[in-house]
Formats: C-alpha cells, structure tokens, sequence
C-alpha cells in the first residue's frame, strides 16, 4: 500500500510538473494582411485553410485594433507593449532604440530560448534573441540577403518558402531544454506584389469581387480622404502591379532581378484606359498579385503547423497569427493603410493554446497589438512590467474576459505626407469614432459605425450628435493622459 500510495503521488507530481511546463510560442506575422483576405473572417475573397486551421482550433479575434497603422511602428509596439510615443518609433524613419525593455528580452530572463527570423524592418540590429535571421529593410520576394546574426548570407528562392525553412533550421538545432519563442516574420504580402512562381495564373479564370467602396468619392467627410495619394486608379502605377497576371508566361519568360519581376514585350493596357475602366484593370490586377502572396504564407502556415504535429510540439505551442495592421484592398479606392478607418485599424488575429483555449471560438473584445507582450509574458509565467500600458489577452484567450475590459481605443498616426495621409489621432468606441486631424488641418470626424459601418460620412457637427461628441472627446482626453501623450502633434 504504501508502494502504491508513493507511486500514486509520483504520478500527481509529474502531472503536476508537466502542467506547469512553460508552453513554447511561436508567433507567426506578415506585413499588410487585411482580414478581407483570410477566409476565416468570412469576406470571400479567397480561401487560407491553414490559416483557418488555427482559427478552428483555438480563438479568432473580430476587432484587434492597432495603435499606429504602419509597419515599423507597429513592430516597436509589439516588442515593448508601449505606445510609438514612449517606445520612440513613431514612423518608419525612426531607428527603433533596442536598449529598452523588450518582450523578448524578458523571456530571456524567464528561461526561454529566443529568435526572430524574417522581416525586422526596425533599422537597428535586433536584441533581446539568441538567434536573430532578418532581411535587409524592406526585403525582397526573391534571392533574399538574410542578416544571420551579425553576418549578411545570400539565399537563392522565394523569400516566404526561405523564411519558413530558416525557420525549420533553427527550431531542429535550438537548445531542446528549453522553451522557445520564436518570431517567424514574413515581408508578405506587402507590395511590390510579387508571387511565387507556383502561383502564377491561379486566378486567371476569375474576376475577384469588387469592393462596396471602390468609387468612393469622398464626399461628406472632411479634407483629408480627398487629399490621399493612395488610389488604385491613379497613385499605384504599372511599376508596382509588375506583370500580365496571366499562366500563358512560363517561369523562364521573366526574369527575377533584385527582387523585382520584369515582364518580357509587355505593353500595359492601363495607359489607354479612363476612369472606372481604369480603376477596375488596376484593381484585378493588384487584388490577384496581393491574393497569391497571401497564398504562399498560407501554404508556409501550414508547414509550421505540421512541423510542429511532427516533432510532438503541438500540444505545449501557442501560436499565434497576426499582421503589423490591416491593408485597403480597394475599398475607398485604395491600397496601403495608416488610416484610422477601419480596414487599416483592424488586424487579423488568430491564436491556438491546446488545453486552454477553447477550440472554434470567437473574441468580440476590443484587443490590441499593445496587448501582444503582455500576452506573452503572462504565457511563459512571468511578470508584466508596470510601464507597458496594454493587457494580457490571457484572460480572453481562458474564455473569462474581465469586466473592467476596455470599451474604447486611442489611436495615432504620426508619419505626415505618406500616400497623403495627414497626421491624425482619436479614438473608437463599440458604436463612433472620433478622429482629429491637427493644425495645419485643424479638423474633426465623427462616424456612427452602427448606422455607417463604411465609415462613409462624417456626422460631426451634427446637433443630434452634440453629446456623443463631448463624451468621446472626454474620453479621448482620458486616454491621452493615461497613456502620457503629451501636446497635439
């Protein structure tokens, strides 16, 4: 008996070791994924299975909301879980200062093992990893030069594949003793649109749906959407939609020059085309190139899933899926992002933690990517330092959202003149959004999302709307000072 009494007890022991083991993460980024283009959201546009897959088996968020919608800004808010204001990289110029407190760095000290391998796009060398494998800058789609902690190595293929089996190289050679967290960041499905070879022509037989929006005429909203240099029809260019999308050229008829796809005898049929023509040619041919990206990271999603299936990962891996922000695939007319609106406020954000979260679930909360450290450090069991001013999705992700979650979102964009798109702050409620476009523009937007959900006409000014405005610009100033913004700029 008391053999069996001992056992027993060891029994409950390792049980209790094994679920307190730290979970591996992996968190898997790309650069410009709307939602409107994975298929789990249920916008139709095309289909990511492996992306699905992570929803089916854990939580997809519907309203993640990003602090500042563009690429490198957003990086800065994920690694330290603080606004561009306070972590210093407010615009893609700014050189990311890696001397500050990062999640990264703080895993390292909780016991994992810890490596980047993609995009960095942050300008300084990255710190905080034991294995760091970026691209140069922006990156190309072909024949990457990838810097391998320190030194700069040139790889031959398309950089989605190559990122996926640097990736591959590191988890198989990794310390097995301890847990990882590993970044593995893709350049897609940001432009120049750029597809796999193997993908050329998958949506030549078909006309990929047009947006509601795409002959936006910007009237009833303020100065700033008709001053934007980011139309489809005429601020894209034939330089960035590359090619013909067409099957009936062979790998061999193009030729893959530094990172860029040059058509052979090609004259682009854009240059005779007028208005909605014009814009409607564009669209097909960015929508398809943008689509068949999106297809390669798809395909490279699942690799990591079933890689992760192989070696007998799974079970302790949370994997998390995200984009530094969402991106206009034609709506108001548009490419890019940086708009407080709602296709480039709102990115996609799948997670799987097997045993914790509930497999084929739905968040409606308001999250963030300035949750995303938090997240991770109450994951691996360590401390959330005081100055990071978002929260750990933890809670969400058991299915027990806190009373006290946020029922508002303060945004801020501060990269002025890019694709035209002024400097701009505000914030978003479940049911309005208030935005103010500071001096030398001096101008204010409100939306009711409920009756506008296209954020199609601003009603600020409006009497009927006189109360709603005082109490979201109280609100507005509430968040500036909680999350130390100082002045109007």
């Amino acid at each position: 008996m008391r053999f069996f009494v001992y056992g027993l007890f060891q029994l409950v022991a390792c049980a209790a070791l094994s679920a307190n083991k730290q979970p591996n993460i992996l968190f898997l980024f790309t650069d410009d994924h709307a939602t409107q283009a994975l298929s789990a959201y249920g916008h139709g546009l095309n289909k990511t299975p492996n992306l699905d897959r992570i929803a089916k088996e854990g939580m997809l968020f519907r309203r993640c909301l990003v602090t500042n919608s563009i690429c490198a800004p957003s990086r800065a808010v994920i690694l330290t879980g603080k606004y561009s204001h306070l972590n210093g990289q407010l615009t893609n110029k700014d050189v990311f200062d890696g001397s500050q407190q990062t999640v990264p760095k703080l895993l390292q000290k909780a016991g994992y093992q810890t490596a980047i391998v993609g995009k960095w796009h942050l300008k300084s060398t990255p710190t905080g990893f034991d294995h760091h494998e970026v691209l140069v800058g922006q990156g190309s789609y072909y024949n990457p030069i990838l810097i391998t902690n320190g030194e700069r190595v040139k790889h031959e293929g398309y950089t989605t594949d190559l990122i996926t089996d640097q990736a591959f190289d590191w988890l198989d050679k990794r310390d097995k003793k301890k847990p990882f967290f590993l970044m593995c960041q893709h350049k897609a499905p940001h432009g120049r649109w750029e597809p796999a070879l193997r993908h050329l022509g998958i949506f030549d037989d078909v006309d990929i749906q047009e947006p509601p929006t795409l002959f936006d005429d910007y009237a009833g909203r303020g100065k700033a959407a008709s001053m934007h240099k980011m139309g489809i029809a005429n601020h894209m260019g034939d330089a960035r939609l590359m090619f013909k999308y067409s099957s009936k050229f062979t790998p061999e008829q193009f030729k893959v020059f530094d990172g860029y796809f040059r058509p052979r005898n090609e004259s682009f049929l854009a240059a005779k085309l007028e208005g909605k023509e014009r814009t409607r040619w564009h669209y097909q041919r960015y929508i398809k190139n943008y689509l068949s990206c999106v297809k390669a990271v798809d395909e490279n999603v699942g690799r990591l899933l079933d890689y992760l299936d192989k070696q007998g990962l799974a079970e302790n891996t949370v994997v998390v899926y995200s984009s530094d922000q969402g991106f206009y695939l034609g709506e108001h007319g548009w490419f890019d992002k940086r708009w407080m609106f709602d296709e480039s406020l709102r990115t996609p954000l799948i997670a799987r933690w097997p045993g914790v979260t509930k497999p084929g679930t739905e968040s409606a909360d308001m999250v963030s990517n300035v949750d995303f450290a938090e997240t991770f450090l109450e994951i691996a069991g360590a401390a959330v330092p005081s100055e990071m001013q978002g929260r750990s999705l933890v809670p969400v992700l058991k299915g027990a959202t806190p009373k006290d979650w946020r029922t508002s979102h303060y945004y801020h964009y501060y990269e002025a003149g890019g694709h035209g798109v002024p400097i701009h702050y505000g914030v978003t409620t479940k049911s309005y959004k208030l935005i103010r476009y500071p001096a030398p523009m001096d101008e204010w937007e409100l939306y009711d999302l409920k009756k506008d959900p296209r954020e199609l006409k601003s009603v600020f000014g409006r009497p009927e709307y006189a109360r709603t405005v005082k109490r979201l610009e109280k609100e507005l100033s509430n968040l500036r000072k909680v999350l130390k913004v100082a002045g109007e700029k």
